[in-house]
């Protein structure tokens, strides 16, 4: 079996075949799968997914992107929603310095925030890292993320950077990108980063892994991504499969 750390579900890309996505998901071996809501319109839908299917759990945050539309009272409502039992993280958050929609002066403060209350809702935390590793790493030092760990989701930084975030209680998690042909980094990574720290994803419907590279991703998909890995690793698919999802039955602490 395996668990879909990060996917999201509430995408309008599922809007026309939501169920079957997830009927193939559950055929796939994926027992469960953790829908990320990261605006207002992302986590209402993923509150209603997780009451709608057994099988789906939601986290929820504010992406670094929107930083500058994110308001107290969002993440008032946020950490309202926190409470619900299927509610197993906080994010993702983090930071963005490839679009420049959000300063990063303003990314930063939202970051910080939400640190702070994953910290009071005892709930890990999912790291979005993009062009902007430095940082992010630094942040989550100075506010001592730490104390409640989490997830650096769709792991793009190199070995180092791995080895220092695992040193802060993180999780690395991989997706489609380590099944392509010409990148080697997230293959490194996948050797690299010690069994129990290793979590699988397909952030779907994006980072779609090969063979279906260009369409649209899903869920029954981080079977391709186990498998990969499992291969590098030389071990096998089932004992891959077993550890990971061990591991984020652990982060999660799934009710």
């Amino acid at each position: 079996m395996l668990i879909d750390t990060h996917v999201h579900l509430n995408a309008d890309h599922y809007d026309e075949d939501l169920d079957d996505v997830i009927e193939r998901a559950r055929e796939a071996g994926v027992e469960k799968m953790v829908v990320v809501g990261f605006d207002r319109k992302t986590i209402e839908r993923t509150m209603k997914l997780i009451d709608e299917h057994e099988d789906v759990y939601g986290v929820i945050g504010w992406h670094p992107v929107d930083a500058v539309d994110c308001t107290d009272a969002d993440l008032d409502w946020i950490e309202e929603l926190s409470k619900h039992e299927k509610i197993v993280g906080i994010g993702e958050t983090g930071l963005d310095y490839h679009w420049d929609k959000s300063p990063k002066s303003i990314q930063k403060e939202v970051f910080k925030k939400q640190i702070a209350l994953a910290k009071r809702v005892k709930l890990p935390i999912i790291i979005h890292n993009r062009e902007s590793t430095e940082d992010c790493v630094e942040i989550l030092k100075e506010e001592n993320a730490g104390e409640i760990g989490g997830i650096m989701h769709a792991f793009s930084a190199d070995e180092n950077t791995a080895d220092e975030v695992i040193g802060m209680n993180f999780h690395i998690s991989l997706g489609g990108p380590v099944t392509f042909k010409n990148a080697q980094l997230p293959k490194d990574i996948a050797v690299h980063v010690p069994l129990e720290k290793l979590l699988v994803e397909t952030d779907a419907p994006f980072l779609t892994p090969h063979p279906y590279r260009g369409k649209r991703n899903e869920p029954s998909y981080v079977k391709l991504v186990a498998e990969k890995i499992a291969e590098l690793r030389d071990m096998s698919y089932e004992a891959f499969a077993k550890a990971t999802t061990q591991n984020a039955e652990r982060l999660f602490n799934f009710k």
